[in-house]
């Protein structure tokens, strides 16, 4: 079982840098890794297309340079698609869309060995992640043990059960999202409004009361002051989708008013 770096750092109460993006091309994870930059990096798998075949590769590429392959998935379905990741070597799941304390606890039992003292329901599966008769063996079960459980809060039923949600055992970081919970209060594309910012510092500020590390996805190394000033001490920076239209367009519009003045 390959050790899992991320998980080292959160128990060592270490500071953490991953990025994320939507291509399950080997390649990008291998550039990725070249830089040395980043402790993990997280396939966003609820919004980009993947097969299975393609998990195993990302993974491959992401164990190349000890870094951490974390997915994000799907609200449903949770269980199957948490556990063909961790089988094909993924070492941290962000589970998006829960509402609910109960719903949490199911996540981690998603992830959690299905032994007595673990209480999960994640069984020996014979995977990637355990060939050649390691499946359910004591490696296996502590390998499982320490896959990441992330939790997003952006529903507005999760922040009326936030502190419920941050006082379940096996939850090891929470991630704000505003754009969802803008939705669900009914203003949609309100994600920067003052009252959403204010519910979200909240968020923060709670899950630093009750020792849940939280992670802040920023787009830029300036925006991270104020999060770091909430005791954030976890960043996930940019995705590969926005840096090339950020890029395409500004260049693409810089050549154009070049090729116009000629």
């Amino acid at each position: 079982m390959r050790a899992n770096h991320f998980r080292q750092l959160l128990d060592a109460g270490r500071p953490t840098l991953g990025t994320r993006v939507n291509a399950v091309w080997p390649s990008v994870v291998e550039v990725l890794g070249h830089t040395g930059m980043f402790d993990y990096v997280e396939f966003l798998a609820e919004y980009a297309p993947f097969d299975l075949h393609d998990l195993d590769n990302f993974c491959r590429a992401a164990e190349l340079f000890d870094m951490t392959p974390t997915i994000k998935i799907d609200q449903e379905p949770r269980t199957s698609l948490a556990q063909r990741a961790i089988g094909a070597g993924f070492q941290g799941v962000l589970f998006a869309d829960c509402r609910s304390a109960e719903e949490v606890r199911r996540c981690v039992r998603i992830v959690r060995p299905e032994t007595p003292e673990d209480g999960g329901i994640h069984g020996a599966g014979v995977r990637r992640m355990a060939y050649v008769g390691r499946a359910g063996t004591p490696e296996y079960v502590q390998a499982l043990r320490d896959v990441v459980v992330m939790v997003m809060i952006e529903k507005r039923q999760a922040v009326e059960q936030l502190e419920e949600i941050l006082a379940v055992e096996g939850v090891d970081m929470i991630q704000w999202g505003s754009s969802d919970y803008s939705m669900s209060i009914g203003k949609a594309g309100g994600r920067n409004l003052p009252e959403v910012g204010a519910v979200g510092r909240r968020v923060f500020e709670t899950a630093r009361e009750f020792g849940v590390p939280a992670r802040a996805e920023i787009a830029s190394v300036d925006q991270a002051k104020y999060y770091l000033d909430l005791g954030v001490r976890h960043f996930a920076l940019g995705n590969d989708l926005a840096i090339l239209y950020e890029w395409w367009k500004a260049n693409g519009d810089a050549l154009r008013k070049v090729v116009a003045d000629a």
